[in-house]
């Protein structure tokens, strides 16, 4: 293929929402996995490894209450924010609200109950670092909805550049702290910037791109109901939440079995495929919002999602586990020796995760809130279980071993009902804009 061809395919991807928006959230995990590798191996150079440890954990812990209660929320935007009309800001808010106040009321309880999850977490058992623990709760819930906000929006080309600016601006005070509060430094660098950032971003978001989006979808758009969104949260976020707890509660369950100086080790190979496991997820969530805007199209998107997804992750899980040890090397031999198992198998899980993904994401813009539950909390369940009963005989390269059976047998369980929606089987005819899509 010339290179010309190769251009003119790109543009043509570009003017399709779908890969646009796809493309922009993968862009954004690639930077956001350049510069997180950059941070974290500043850390390593400029604090003891009880500190990056600490450091870790404290971060760990703040991103289980918020995204985890937040990034349950992800599903409903992204499925009712394209089709809101008028009522467009109403929904961005109201799950802002949630995801903050529950995120809130889990961080309350895990302070009161700061005993039970080990001595890493003793830090913050005065009111002063409590509080800023909440605060940095509530404030994460909000960042992290933003970017699913902009996705709905169909503006997600915003997203690397604003993740971007917070992890050039969190590398600058990760360095300046390290002299000052070398205790709290990685901490307080992450979450300053991520308080600074939820101004530009959401000045962006209300006044200017909802505005925008109410006006192009006047008279086309089907404003949710109440009830309508409620019946969805109620099968859509119990599952997301169970499938978020792999992500946000492993590591916190791990960091109360093992030393700081092993947990930081560990943290970084699993917040590695962590980011190669959310570009399965990147081109999916774009899929939710075109398959709200336009359902009758749903099974042309997403075979061309699934297509695009696997050619370009498959490369990557490829370069993960033949490069693993010279990756992880960069931040010390022992980084390598003891995360480089962990690392490849996280990547392979990968690969039946995006047909999981393609599928929970055109269940949601199907709004099939019960069959979202059920995947989802199998496969929470299945992945819990695998590594709570692995753990004493593997350690922490029991978290890949579980993640990669569960996921290999739900991806063949649904297999089925899959094919049934690349074909057409499930599809509806509602359409809520006019702008165009075109096919690859």
């Amino acid at each position: 293929m010339s290179d010309r061809s190769v251009l003119q395919k790109i543009l043509r991807d570009l003017r399709n929402p779908l890969f646009r928006n796809g493309y922009a959230l993968m862009a954004n995990t690639g930077i956001t996995a350049v510069l997180g590798m950059g941070y974290w191996l500043l850390a390593t150079r400029f604090y003891t490894p009880e500190e990056f440890g600490s450091g870790q954990a404290l971060i760990t812990a703040m991103r289980l209450f918020a995204s985890l209660t937040a990034l349950g929320f992800v599903g409903a935007l992204a499925r009712y924010i394209p089709i809101a009309g008028r009522r467009t800001a109403d929904v961005i808010l109201r799950g802002y609200g949630m995801a903050a106040a529950t995120g809130g009321v889990a961080a309350i309880g895990f302070l009161l109950t700061l005993p039970m999850w080990g001595e890493i977490y003793s830090v913050l058992g005065g009111l002063g670092h409590g509080l800023f623990f909440l605060g940095a709760v509530l404030v994460w819930s909000v960042f992290t909805l933003q970017d699913v906000a902009l996705t709905g929006l169909r503006q997600a080309v915003w997203v690397p550049v604003n993740n971007l600016v917070f992890g050039l601006v969190k590398m600058g005070l990760l360095v300046a702290l390290a002299g000052s509060l070398p205790e709290g430094g990685i901490f307080v660098s992450w979450v300053i910037p991520t308080a600074i950032a939820l101004i530009p971003v959401n000045f962006l978001i209300f006044g200017l791109q909802v505005p925008k989006h109410v006006r192009e979808t006047a008279g086309e758009a089907r404003p949710p109901g109440l009830r309508e969104m409620g019946r969805f949260l109620a099968g859509d976020f119990p599952g997301t939440l169970s499938m978020l707890a792999i992500v946000y509660l492993v590591p916190v369950l791990v960091a109360a079995r093992v030393g700081e100086a092993t947990f930081g080790r560990f943290s970084m190979a699993h917040t590695l495929g962590c980011m190669i496991e959310l570009l399965a997820m990147n081109m999916a969530i774009s899929l939710t919002v075109e398959g709200s805007f336009d359902r009758s199209r749903l099974a042309a998107n997403a075979r061309q999602a699934l297509k695009r997804a696997l050619l370009i992750i498959t490369p990557i899980i490829g370069v993960a586990c033949l490069a693993a040890p010279l990756i992880l090397a960069v931040f010390g031999s022992e980084f390598a020796t003891e995360g480089t198992t962990l690392l490849r198998l996280m990547a392979l899980a990968v690969l039946p995760r995006v047909l999981i993904e393609v599928y929970l994401s055109s269940l949601r813009a199907l709004g099939e809130a019960r069959k979202l539950a059920v995947v989802q909390i199998g496969l929470a369940a299945l992945v819990l279980a695998s590594i709570m009963g692995l753990f004493p005989f593997l350690g922490v390269n029991s978290v890949g071993y579980g993640l990669l059976f569960s996921e290999l047998l739900v991806a063949l369980l649904i297999f089925r009902s899959l094919r049934k929606v690349l074909k057409g089987g499930e599809t509806g005819r509602h359409r809520v804009t006019q702008r165009s899509s075109e096919a690859a």
